[in-house]
């Protein structure tokens, strides 16, 4: 890693110091923002996170006095390298975050650069308006990067670009002094024209540019055709041309127009003036149209473009394969038939569904008539959202790609004429065919922009040669068409070095003349659009790189190891979506905290840097990356919710091992790894040992030796265990006179020693519903062991477990247990954690494996237990799911399991992670972030719920949490369950 000129450290500290913002720039930082989600990697000087607009002038002052530069950043989610650079990163997307004025009779809304798209239109959809380009990356996209970019997104034949909804753009100039861009009369253009600052001289120099007859006519012959609507190649003169100063029935001029898609190389941005548009009718349908062919599906959409569709997207069988692999998506493949090689998405609103059916059936007619597909399944209102997933983790989900060959961006952004789509891509695919290459299409057909992947391993150096050649061949080929290079994903650093080839030279240079009068000093987003390095450097990885592979205890091999798998994250940030935007449990540190370190991106970026290029004896020894992984709740959101199923709770217990290794093991770590073994010298004396446990003086002693948090409650220790309830009371149990199936009995370590009552509930529910409950000597999950990296003592007890268990369960003899987080391990953990020996009894247990919820729920499914057992009575319940069963499975189960008794209602709470995460939220440390997480949805939700509503929570540390931080007790679903018979 390079080390910083030591003559800027000081200026950098009198900098950091005269900002109300932050300036970093040791190691782990500038680590987290040398990568965005595109294929670079340049180690940036600092970064910064400005809170101000005095904090950005002095940004501006401080380049420009020390030849530096600024890359502007917000969710860090471009392809094309924009956020990358050698100079100050300024990440506006912590602070810059306000919507500060709203107008809904004239439809617009002012905001800062780093709102979140969808967060804006959670704010005003109260007010039946929306801002309405809406990306795949919409629930974390900011507005001042869609600006940047010029962002479109599936809607775009409807409501069309980001550009044509920018009213005006606050922003500073590169000498720091401030201007104002909006429509002007003639009269207002030429009083500016004639001021002597710069914003003058812009002025003036696009007067004199956009006058001459010349450049008219290089830009009217060499842009790409107007019947494209995404065109972003270069900057967009061809718009300015079109006003009213250089033609007769054009628009007032609107520098908004070049500054969108400018890539933040032109000026800084502020605040951003959006007009806005009704919302559309609230019913939506997809038709998911199944072809043979791409070529087919291409000829479709054509069709598709003459009905009064709002979305007409692409998947092909690549990205279709892909879903098949993960936790999340796989579920929503449903409406899939057979093994097409392209789908074609299609969607109709309408106020009624049978409106918006009436409208796909017609499309149906007419494909059917033109002999196209083969299967057009009308996909419901309720389930659409669901299906537009697919194509929305289209990009993470191209990480799934077993190896180092993964689908790489940089011809992914082209955009011809719809009348030339298919001849195009028939043309691009015989191009590839020379490449021995099986390119990967999707997204918006219906906008002639097929976003194409060619499948390279930017590891070897022979591939990021191919990398450059199938880039510039696809190049000429797009000018063939007189299409767009960049449609929506802008230049930077992948297509800039062709933009001569697109518009020409003559044009090229008045792009660099425009560059160099905004920014004499080149301080903005240097290298970004003109004087590009050529494409194929910077690269993340060195040419002919050797990937180190970790002796490690968790099993990798599926993946190749583990730093390769924190190489699968390729930086699409799904991580960052927020609880009001994008729901779900993925990330809750950087929900609550809004940094990058504490997003799954941010930690796999990490681990990927210093497991690449550490050559000591111990690659895991590094503060970096313990820092970057403290606030890891273990929560497996990322397992299922992130596309390129990035596992950061595995990685982070072998990481915790490995450092430990060198550092040793805390005596905390060592407390919270051996709870059970605690546990069990406590209950036999289990009422000094919760006298202790709760003393003001002796608990708070305890707490201060083990560095946990005082306002916490220590879990007690019941009077008897579970397990010595069993072998005294179980044979004496009524109800087992007709046994519809045996199970066997997982006595998890919390149940058997805190939450004794719930397990012996648990056990008489069972046993009144008709199921002999069997128990037998196993050991505890090794779930504390596992959290704090204690990776042996994890495998002892998972290996005894499989032994145990190996042989007895199957189908009909399930293994299922009640807290989520012991029980789970045997589906998740214990098949990478065991020896070879046991892999595949591992492996065949895990499926028979079952939450005491699902196995419930499925036997109410299959009319084993029936409503008529239990009370109708009227109960309201509101449910809150635990992280690993999110993850894991289905929280449908508890839910159809809680809504048995016929007059029993369920509401979902739309919480991610609770924030305890078993020992996390103890740790005095983490406390303030652990009782953040539980303030973004789950305590509001519950200080909300009536006196008489019950809450219910399967996990022990959800329901702790909710004690702590609420006042009110939650019961565990089977408590709700017994308490409910007859």
């Amino acid at each position: 890693m390079p080390n910083m000129m030591p003559n800027l450290l000081p200026l950098l500290d009198s900098l950091a110091a005269r900002l109300e913002g932050e300036l970093k720039y040791d190691s782990l930082t500038k680590t987290l923002y040398a990568t965005d989600a595109s294929v670079y990697r340049e180690m940036p000087l600092a970064v910064a996170f400005p809170r101000s607009d005095s904090d950005l002038k002095k940004l501006i002052h401080f380049a420009r006095e020390n030849k530096t530069s600024l890359i502007p950043r917000t969710a860090g989610t471009s392809l094309a390298g924009q956020c990358v650079g050698n100079g100050i990163v300024v990440d506006v997307s912590k602070y810059f975050t306000k919507i500060l004025e709203f107008n809904k009779e004239e439809k617009w809304v002012r905001v800062q650069p780093g709102v979140v798209r969808d967060e804006l239109n959670a704010f005003l959809k109260p007010h039946g308006l929306f801002f309405s380009p809406i990306t795949s990356t919409a629930n974390r996209a900011m507005i001042g990067g869609m600006v940047g970019n010029n962002s479109c997104g599936t809607t775009s034949i409807v409501y069309g670009t980001t550009r044509e909804k920018v009213i005006k753009l606050d922003v500073l100039l590169s000498d720091g002094s401030e201007a104002v861009f909006e429509e002007l009369t003639k009269a207002e253009f030429e009083s500016k024209c004639k001021s002597d600052s710069l914003e003058g001289k812009l002025y003036r120099q696009v007067k004199e540019e956009l006058s001459a007859a010349e450049n008219q006519k290089n830009i009217n012959e060499h842009f790409p055709k107007k019947s494209i609507h995404r065109r972003n190649t270069g900057y967009a003169v061809d718009y300015l041309l079109d006003s009213d100063i250089f033609s007769e029935v054009g628009k007032p001029f609107n520098f908004c127009k070049l500054l969108a898609g400018s890539e933040g190389t032109l000026a800084f941005t502020t605040e951003i003036k959006l007009n806005l548009d009704p919302l559309p009718d609230p019913v939506e349908v997809v038709v998911a149209a199944h072809f043979v062919s791409i070529h087919r599906s291409m000829k479709a959409a054509q069709v598709a473009m003459k009905h009064p569709a709002t979305a007409v997207e692409l998947m092909d069988k690549i990205i279709l394969d892909c879903t098949k692999e993960s936790l999340e998506y796989s579920k929503n493949r449903y409406f899939v038939e057979g093994d097409p090689m392209a789908l074609l998405m299609v969607e109709f609103t309408g106020k009624t569904e049978e409106e918006a059916r009436a409208k796909g059936e017609l499309l149906i007619e007419d494909l059917k008539k033109a002999e196209l597909g083969y299967a057009y399944p009308i996909i419901a209102p309720a389930l659409v959202k669901s299906a537009w997933s697919l194509r929305s983790a289209g990009l993470g989900l191209l990480a799934n790609i077993p190896g180092d060959r993964k689908a790489v961006a940089c011809i992914e952004d082209t955009a011809v004429d719809i009348v030339d789509l298919a001849d195009y891509i028939d043309e691009f695919d015989e191009m590839m065919k020379a490449y021995g290459q099986e390119p990967v299409h999707y997204a918006h057909a219906g906008a002639g922009e097929i976003h194409l992947r060619p499948i390279l391993d930017l590891k070897k150096k022979a591939d990021q040669e191919e990398f450059y050649k199938i880039s510039e061949d696809t190049a000429r080929l797009v000018k063939k068409y007189n299409g767009s290079l960049s449609g929506e994903h802008g230049d930077g650093r992948v297509r800039a070095p062709f933009i001569p080839l697109m518009v020409g030279e003559e044009n090229y240079q008045l792009f660099r003349r425009i560059k160099y009068t905004w920014d004499p000093e080149n301080i903005f987003n240097p290298g970004k659009i003109v004087d590009t390095a050529p494409m194929n450097t910077s690269l993340r990885y060195e040419p002919d790189m050797v990937t180190p592979v970790h002796d490690t205890i968790l099993n990798f091999g599926q993946v190749g190891g583990i730093l390769r798998m924190a190489e699968k994250c390729n930086g699409s940030g799904d991580c960052r979506k927020l609880p009001t935007s994008g729901g779900g449990t993925m990330c809750p540190s950087y929900q609550a905290t809004r940094n990058e370190r504490d997003s799954t991106r941010g930690r796999a970026n990490t681990l990927r840097e210093f497991l690449s290029s550490d050559i000591q004896p111990n690659a895991f020894d590094h503060k970096e990356i313990k820092e970057a992984l403290d606030l890891c709740l273990s929560c497996k959101g990322c397992t299922a919710e992130c596309p390129s199923n990035v596992d950061m709770s595995t990685m982070k217990a072998e990481f915790l091992y490995q450092y430990q290794k060198s550092n040793g093991v805390p005596l905390r770590s060592k407390a919270f790894a051996y709870i059970n073994e605690l546990n069990e010298m406590g209950s036999k004396v289990s009422g000094i040992s919760n006298f202790f446990l709760g003393g003001k003086l002796s608990g708070g002693i305890m707490k201060s030796g083990l560095r946990v948090a005082q306002l916490r409650n220590l879990p007690k220790i019941s009077k008897v265990s579970l397990r010595k309830w069993y072998a005294k009371n179980y044979a004496f149990l009524s109800g087992k006179a007709n046994v519809l199936k045996p199970v066997y009995l997982f006595i998890d370590e919390f149940t058997n020693y805190n939450d004794t009552e719930i397990g012996i509930k648990a056990i008489k529910l069972l046993v009144h519903l008709g199921y002999d409950v069997k128990v037998i000597q196993h050991e505890e999950s090794g779930r504390s062991a596992l959290s704090k990296g204690l990776l042996p003592k994890a495998k002892r007890h998972a290996e005894a477990n499989i032994r145990a268990f190996g042989d007895l369960i199957d189908g009909d003899t399930p293994l299922i247990g009640i807290e989520p987080s012991a029980i789970l391990s045997f589906r998740d953990e214990y098949p990478r954690l065991v020896g070879e020996d046991l892999i595949e009894k591992a492996k065949h247990l895990k499926f028979h494996t079952l939450l005491i919820d699902e196995f419930i729920g499925r036997e109410i499914a299959s009319g084993n237990i029936k409503a008529e057992s239990f009370t109708d009575k009227s109960e309201h319940i509101k449910l809150h799911g635990h992280c690993h069963q999110k993850a894991l499975s289905p929280l449908s189960w508890t839910q159809k399991l809680l809504s048995l008794p016929k007059n029993y209602t369920v509401e979902i709470i739309p919480s991610g992670c609770c924030g305890m995460a078993g020992s996390f939220g103890y740790e005095a440390e983490h406390y303030d972030v652990s009782m953040q997480i539980g303030e973004m949805v789950l305590f509001p939700s519950v200080r909300a719920a009536a006196a008489e509503t019950l809450i219910a929570a399967p996990g022990t540390s959800c329901r702790h949490q909710i004690a702590d931080g609420t006042g009110r007790k939650a019961k565990h679903p089977v408590e709700i369950l017994w308490e409910a018979l007859i």
